[in-house]
């Protein structure tokens, strides 16, 4: 008689895209001329277009393309010799036009991959190295701000945000969990901070992360995902993706269904919190923006088109030679240059000014690279982390 044996159903797992806003470091705006400022008063910062006036025109800010070409190349993307805008429609009081200016169908930049690395290991002391697919790299407009005042029962809206500069980055489904998912956007903050394409204080709202996360078997089709909106600090987002892992594991073994919906995160108690579903797919009307011609990126001055002031065009060569040392690249030659341990270089390289601070030491000191690095990795953090401070505040 022959035996049937049955395996046993394999484990629910995550899996997490993420989608990262990155406000884009330029004095002006996108489409105007209005400056970019944090702490200026409501609506201090706004023109006519921003505005949404009748009359008024788009004028693209090649500050913001050069920033999102740079950004591509330091991400291995293929980037578009032609991109187009489009017109994304819905109806928020802090979008004073009714549409987003946004590139659907042909952004700038396609097909990168960023690699990062967490510490893992029983100790946390051993580097695991990843990477993520980065699907595409677009420029977009920001919008307004909505001041709830719920004292007086009213909303107050601030337009100084609306029209600046953003570059959404849209990364595959390739983690699994909070701290992976935290991991690469600590990466990519460094990278976009390297290259001053953006300030990355998530603080300030200059770079916002949603994370779609669902829950599947191995082997079977991805589950239904949830949306987790305008998640403020890497911590949080890893609490955020492994408390909506948890809760939709919950949900699935107890025979229930996960709801297609966006959700926030409450910071203080750890949980999502349902916001809208999307079982209603959203019609955003998306159409050709008529008032952008075609976005040209050029590969050398001598295939731009004669008679155009270089000023006005962007080219891929010049970009280039602008790259500077990648976070990467650092940690690598931190490693070969003093001889420590990777996790060191991991280290020196993830903190705020913490490399620059531990090279002066060793430049300025007949102590050896290893010496220096036991006091940085020990008394010296123990000191700043009992502080509440970082290097660069000292």
């Amino acid at each position: 008689m022959t035996s049937v044996i049955f395996s046993a159903p394999q484990e629910l797992v995550g899996v997490v895209g993420l989608e990262i806003h990155a406000q884009i470091h330029s004095n002006t705006k996108l489409f105007s001329g209005s400056q970019v400022g944090f702490q200026a008063p409501p609506n201090s910062l706004v023109s006519f277009f921003d505005a949404s006036l009748p009359g008024t025109l788009p004028v693209l800010n090649r500050r913001c393309v050069e920033a999102a070409v740079m950004t591509g190349l330091a991400l291995n993307c293929t980037i578009n010799r032609k991109s187009l805008f489009d017109r994304k429609h819905y109806f928020y009081a802090d979008l004073p036009a009714g549409y987003q200016i946004t590139q659907q169908r042909l952004p700038i930049a396609v097909d990168g991959t960023l690699t990062y690395s967490h510490l893992g290991g029983r100790k946390r002391n051993t580097v695991v190295t990843k990477s993520v697919r980065i699907k595409q790299i677009q420029l977009e407009q920001d919008s307004g701000k909505s001041l709830h005042d719920d004292y007086r029962s009213q909303t107050l809206i601030d337009l100084n945000r609306a029209g600046v500069g953003l570059m959404e980055l849209v990364m595959e489904p390739d983690m699994s969990c909070g701290e992976e998912a935290a991991a690469a956007v600590r990466e990519m903050q460094l990278i976009l901070q390297a290259l001053g394409t953006c300030q990355g204080n998530m603080a300030e709202g200059q770079l916002r992360v949603d994370a779609n996360v669902s829950v599947h078997r191995p082997g079977d089709p991805w589950g239904i995902r949830t949306e987790v909106k305008n998640i403020n600090s890497a911590r949080n987002l890893a609490r955020a993706i492994d408390y909506e892992i948890q809760r939709q594991m919950v949900v699935l073994e107890s025979g229930g269904t996960v709801q297609n919906e966006t959700r926030s995160f409450d910071g203080k108690t750890g949980h999502t919190i349902p916001m809208r579903d999307k079982e209603g797919l959203q019609d955003y009307r998306f159409m050709p923006e008529p008032n952008l011609p075609p976005l040209m990126v050029y590969e050398a001055c001598s295939t731009a088109p004669p008679g155009v002031a270089p000023s006005q065009v962007v080219v891929l060569e010049e970009v280039r030679e602008r790259l500077p040392e990648l976070p990467s690249v650092r940690r690598q030659r931190l490693v070969e240059t003093y001889g420590i341990l990777p996790e060191h270089s991991f280290t020196l390289v993830n903190e705020d000014g913490l490399m620059d601070y531990f090279e002066a030491v060793v430049r300025e000191t007949k102590a050896g690279p290893r010496k220096v690095i036991g006091w940085v990795m020990n008394e010296l953090q123990g000191l700043l982390h009992q502080q509440n401070l970082s290097v660069s505040q000292r």
